[in-house]
């Protein structure tokens, strides 16, 4: 039914708008800038800290001017700059570096790391660390909404929906052999990787999850309609 192919969702978000894929796990930042037909009650979301995004700053957040962001995230780029913005008035010039910490905080004043690499960073580090999935809820009391299932318009209907909530309910019941081959794959100890999975992440969405999503679009659409009739 379904030709596989697999990428990071930044990645999924460019084959759906090229039309190489009509379906892709897709950043929700890129909803944005793309008219898309989501797949209802699935996704990537979570509701405390994320464990994944971690904005680490050698100064307080609110004196941060310089931030060395790792840009494989599209959203958590955006999230990072929401909550720095909205929580903490702050509006760092960010600028792209891969994700070595110490090299970013050489060069900036704080450094945003995503994914595999911010889960290898222990979080007893001399700096100021701010997880940015416990910051969005605090700030929001919502679920912070990372990436969700969508495609091209019409590509979508219920015998699609059917399989990926089917695909959600697989995983949940096969969650110890997803633990112990990711833990292998990616070289992390099996309580880390099941803690992830089963504690800082949720894939089924409901709708707190697509309040708290429509709250973050509604910022990123402010913040880029006002930067773009400065720019004018």
């Amino acid at each position: 039914m379904f030709d596989l192919d697999f990428r990071v969702p930044a990645g999924c978000a460019d084959q759906v708008a090229s039309g190489a894929a009509d379906i892709g796990i897709i950043p929700s930042f890129e909803l944005t800038r793309q008219d898309l037909e989501i797949i209802p009650g699935t996704g990537i979301a979570c509701h405390g800290a994320v464990r994944s995004i971690l904005l680490i700053s050698r100064v307080l957040a609110p004196e941060i001017r310089t931030l060395a962001a790792d840009s494989s995230s599209r959203t958590s780029v955006e999230l990072a700059r929401v909550i720095l913005e909205r929580r903490y008035g702050a509006a760092p010039r960010q600028i792209p570096h891969a994700p070595d910490l110490e090299a970013m905080l050489k060069i900036a004043d704080a450094a945003l790391i995503i994914g595999d690499p911010a889960l290898r960073i222990e979080l007893n580090v001399p700096y100021h660390v701010y997880d940015l999935g416990a910051e969005w809820v605090e700030m929001t009391g919502l679920p912070m909404v990372f990436a969700v299932w969508a495609g091209r318009k019409g590509s979508i209907g219920p015998d699609v929906v059917e399989a990926f909530r089917g695909s959600c309910r697989y995983g949940r019941e096969h969650m110890e052999e997803i633990v112990a081959a990711e833990s292998v794959a990616r070289g992390f100890p099996p309580d880390l990787v099941r803690q992830y999975l089963t504690e800082h992440i949720v894939h089924e969405l409901g709708p707190r999850e697509h309040e708290g999503m429509e709250l973050f679009l509604r910022y990123a659409r402010q913040f880029h309609v006002e930067h773009c009739g400065t720019r004018e």
